[in-house]
């Protein structure tokens, strides 16, 4: 049997990739097999064709049922028949598993793709006892070891299930997996005298890239998913409320995107994949979680909302990018406050359980904040080595931040670890080094120490961290995560203590909890206003002042000028949304403002940041509708802003704010009965033909503050722009 020429009958492919001859020759001839690759490099072609070469039924454990899925569909393509393939578990009816077990006992089915749970039932154990078995393939075997992400207790029977029904040769594969997890698999798989099939990490094509989170992150989403046209790609999340609110909002922007996690009824989540499959979504948004089991070559973009609970999540998850060995954009949007919220996740968990979560989590936190390549950050993690000084494919490595020079402080830490025997973590050291109290060392005497407290420039203490990082990547320092993060010192660590000499490191991002805000969100944004604009639309605004008997404020604020002089807006549906303006100030007086702006944004060649502004989710504030309808009814104003818990001069507010708007309301029955007449005539004359400005104080100055109350005037001047401007 020639392999090659079976592969181009069973699979159309000329050649193998890397070492999947070597690895499908193994399996052939009967030897367990441990195979570690990246994702993308075809790991499943090394069980799938021995399956169809094999005599027997070759049994397939996978975790996810949307990737059995994908798998038996993309088996069946190659197949003159749909029964070389089945999957068996809880989305099957009773007939629908009545037809699996007839194919599997005619030997139609070379391949049968089950999750560990139906594996373990006993009537599957007892019906697959009956059946010749070729081979046992574990897939994401990772989710074996409670060292790698999504740990799988059910994984941890699948040998003794093995034993039971009958042996065959194993092979175990995995994307994903440290040292520790690589050693955990085959312990627990039995895997003795397994040949080990290990390709590199490194997926060169893929750019990673880490960004400060902020509470604009939705809109920076937004704008980078529009600046790549029309392809595929996957945002992650933490939650399913989350996954839910941005696939809403990518779809009220323009985006073709659906939801997908667990919560989602089966049929939904199904036809979501199948969506993104058949390219009839380009944007597919997924809880972290649940993870995805989406074979799709050509997602051209990853993006992660949060930080993932490992690196081995984040780098399984950010491989689904151009597994055609294309472009690979893997974006990680990073703040320090998305740690708390996993943190806080872990509680109720044994406490070695979370332990051991904070440290994976660490190693990702160390990864987002690290000023070091990528790439050799991801490797090192790994266990692989990577020797090239720059990637060329990385954020870090493109965009090289300011290196200083750390050697004494690079010295302190070596010499605290190597005094304290290696016994400590990270956190330890550097709050030792800082002169802190630590809550795990408080039976200690650190005080004591030579170099307790010695660092206490401010700037030195945000570079610890970073020098730490920096060490472990090369060499100096050792970390093993089952050891809960505990640091020691290496050999090449004592020879730079004994021999010190430059250590570059490259100042870091601050990841901190940001409140950046949008300027044009908060009212205007001056900083970007284009003057020449603004000079022709309030000359334009003192034209319709004339023409309509109407003071200029009436007609559109100064702030809603300015927020249209950044913006650009040149639909009505744009121009609502400015702030200020509303719908009601849109149709009366908005279209020859934008016809204004158009123009000359044609004729200045200006290219509009048409997505500055992200539409939001329709989201009335709940208050301000209330109020509405309260007016409606009209409710007397005093009583309302009892009702409501707020002061008189609240209400006022958002009574203003809902005006502003553009939002006509009628509070006649309510100024009728606490002004007389003249009074609001009065005032009402001062508004239309005498006030250059909508400002409260300069009312009063004008009409006598010992005729009016300062609630008064507000009351008027609030029925004067919802009569006139409205």
């Amino acid at each position: 049997m020639i392999l090659s020429e079976e592969l181009k009958k069973k699979f159309g492919f000329d050649t193998f990739k890397g070492n999947q001859e070597a690895i499908i020759n193994n399996v052939l001839a009967g030897k367990d097999t441990f195979v570690l690759m990246p994702t993308g490099g075809g790991k499943s072609l090394c069980y799938q064709l021995p399956a169809q070469l094999l005599d027997g039924l070759a049994i397939v454990v996978s975790p996810l049922i949307a990737l059995m899925k994908n798998q038996v569909d993309a088996i069946r393509t190659f197949s003159e028949f749909a029964s070389i393939a089945h999957f068996l578990n809880s989305s099957l009816k009773k007939d629908q598993i009545e037809e699996v077990k007839a194919d599997v006992l005619s030997g139609k089915t070379k391949l049968l793709y089950v999750a560990p749970e139906s594996l373990a039932k006993e009537e599957n154990v007892e019906f697959l006892r009956n059946i010749k078995i070729s081979l046992y393939a574990i897939d994401e075997a990772h989710c074996i070891s409670e060292w790698g992400h999504d740990f799988r207790p059910e994984y941890r029977r699948i040998r003794d299930i093995i034993n039971r029904i009958g042996e065959a040769p194993i092979i175990a594969l995995t994307a994903t997996a440290t040292p520790k997890v690589q050693q955990d698999i085959q312990k627990t798989l039995g895997l003795k005298d397994a040949t080990v099939f290990k390709s590199s990490f490194n997926r060169e094509n893929l750019y990673y890239e880490v960004r400060p989170k902020t509470q604009n992150v939705e809109k920076d989403i937004i704008k980078y998913i529009k600046s790549q046209g029309n392809k595929s790609g996957i945002v992650y999340c933490l939650s399913r409320k989350r996954v839910e609110e941005l696939a809403e909002s990518f779809c009220i922007n323009g985006i073709s995107a659906l939801p997908y996690h667990a919560g989602l009824d089966p049929a939904v989540r199904s036809q979501n994949q199948d969506f993104f499959l058949m390219e009839k979504c380009d944007v597919i948004v997924a809880t972290i979680a649940f993870g995805m089991g989406i074979d799709k070559p050509d997602v051209r973009y990853v993006i992660h909302n949060d930080i993932p609970k490992s690196l081995e999540g984040y780098y399984q998850e950010t491989g689904r990018a151009g597994r055609d060995g294309g472009e690979g954009n893997c974006i990680l949007f990073y703040n320090r406050k998305d740690l708390q919220k996993l943190e806080k996740f872990m509680q109720g968990k044994p406490i070695a359980e979370q332990e051991t979560g904070k440290q994976l989590l660490l190693e990702a936190a160390s990864y987002a904040e690290g000023s070091i390549c990528r790439r050799k950050m991801l490797l090192h993690y790994f266990g692989e080595e990577y020797n090239v000084d720059n990637c060329c494919n990385c954020d870090n490595c493109l965009h090289p931040k300011n290196m200083i020079d750390v050697k004494d402080l690079l010295c302190a830490v070596l010499e605290l670890v190597s005094t304290l025997g290696g016994k400590f973590k990270a956190e330890v050291i550097t709050d030792i080094l800082m002169g802190r109290e630590n809550i795990e060392t408080d039976a200690y005497r650190f005080e004591d120490l030579e170099l307790f407290g010695s660092v206490t420039d401010e700037k030195e203490i945000k570079l610890l961290q970073p020098v730490i990082r920096q060490a472990i990547v090369d060499g100096y320092l050792t970390k093993k995560i089952e050891n809960y993060g505990i640091l020691k010192i290496s050999k090449l660590g004592k020879e730079f203590l004994a021999k010190p000499h430059k250590f570059m490191i490259a100042e870091g991002e601050d990841f901190s909890d940001s409140d950046d805000g949008d300027p044009i969100a908060k009212g205007g944004g001056s900083s970007a206003l284009d003057a020449a604009l603004f000079s022709i639309l309030k000359d334009l605004r003192k034209k319709y002042s004339k023409k309509l008997n109407l003071p200029p404020f009436a007609i559109f604020q100064d702030p809603s000028l300015e927020a249209m002089c950044t913006t650009y807006p040149i639909t009505l549906d744009e121009l609502q949304n400015v702030p200020g303006v509303g719908a009601g100030k849109a149709k009366n007086f908005g279209q020859e403002f934008i016809d204004v702006i158009a123009k000359y944004v044609e004729e200045n060649d200006i290219i509009r940041p048409e997505d500055l502004r992200i539409k939001t989710i329709a989201n009335k504030s709940k208050l301000k509708l209330e109020i509405i309808q309260a007016i409606d009814r009209k409710v007397d104003l005093d009583d309302l802003a009892i009702s409501k818990g707020i002061e008189f001069s609240e209400l006022l507010d958002e009574i203003d704010a809902i005006v502003f708007s553009g939002t006509k309301i009628n509070i006649d029955y309510f100024v009728n009965e606490v002004m007389d007449k003249e009074m609001i005539d009065e005032a009402f004359d001062y508004f239309k033909n005498h006030a250059e400005t909508d400002d409260i104080d300069a009312a009063i100055d004008h009409l006598g503050e010992n005729e009016y109350t300062r609630e008064e005037v507000r009351l008027l001047r609030i029925k004067f722009l919802s009569e006139v401007s409205n």
